[in-house]
């Protein structure tokens, strides 16, 4: 990562690479059940609420397509992440890392996007399958080159630190899970059709902004600027998650 004779510490998208290129090794075994169980999961969703969901109404069609979308990314960027994180911290590769000299959010987005780039076609599938489903249209899926990367990282910040702070990879694990709950149930479901309450917390739930932002450029009207906003409160999330990572991982590993 670094030469210990000139004492250069790596740049952050050198580490990040280095990660990537790790931890992308070790999912490749793994590409299979990603590929499958983070599509098939979100595809059966939207097969279960197609049956249930009235014929005509589209603001429940096109936040189903969205959050179901989004929930591919979250499978992998949120709870497979806290589970990996909270096993190399057990396992000791934290060590490792930081014996290298890696930020710790070059170790979160690194790892992160190995597995995210396994699950980007599974995410376009289930986009393209819902617009069928619902009989929504595909000129606005071109946003998914922003949505997908944007949810992944603020998603993969919030991952990070659910793995580094769990006492054990097992809370880890549970962790993860109960947070994919979470999106699955707030991205699902229209904000404005939410008890006020849990309105509140849909706000600080990062993948809510990418449903959103997704679900509305199925809109015949596009309210641009509300998508811009959207996707900057993402990137915002991303770049705080993944800096509080990075201090949390310096000091676990002290």
């Amino acid at each position: 990562m670094s030469d210990p004779r000139l004492g250069v510490r790596p740049s952050f998208a050198a580490a990040t690479g280095a990660v990537y290129t790790a931890q992308l090794a070790r999912a490749r075994v793994a590409r299979v059940p990603l590929l499958f169980v983070a599509a098939f999961q979100s595809i059966g969703i939207m097969l279960l609420l197609k049956g249930i969901a009235a014929h005509h109404d589209t603001l429940t069609g096109r936040q189903i397509v969205a959050g179901a979308t989004v929930l591919v990314t979250a499978f992998v960027c949120l709870n497979l992440l806290a589970q990996r994180i909270g096993a190399l911290r057990a396992e000791g590769g934290l060590d490792h890392y930081a014996a290298l000299d890696v930020p710790g959010p070059a170790v979160a987005l690194g790892a992160a996007g190995s597995y995210a780039t396994l699950t980007v076609p599974g995410a376009v599938v289930t986009a393209l399958v819902g617009c069928a489903l619902f009989d929504l249209p595909y000129r606005g899926l071109w946003i998914l080159v922003l949505v997908l990367p944007l949810a992944g990282a603020s998603l993969a910040g919030v991952g990070t630190l659910l793995g580094l702070l769990a006492p054990r990879a097992e809370l880890a694990t549970v962790a993860g899970q109960l947070g994919m709950t979470v999106v699955l149930f707030l991205g699902l479901i229209p904000g404005e059709r939410l008890p006020i309450v849990l309105r509140g917390v849909r706000a600080v739930v990062p993948s809510t902004y990418a449903v959103d932002a997704l679900a509305a450029t199925f809109r015949r009207r596009v309210d641009w600027q509300g998508v811009v906003v959207d996707l900057v409160v993402c990137l915002a999330v991303a770049v705080a998650s993944l800096a509080l990572a990075g201090a949390v991982f310096r000091r676990s590993v002290r």
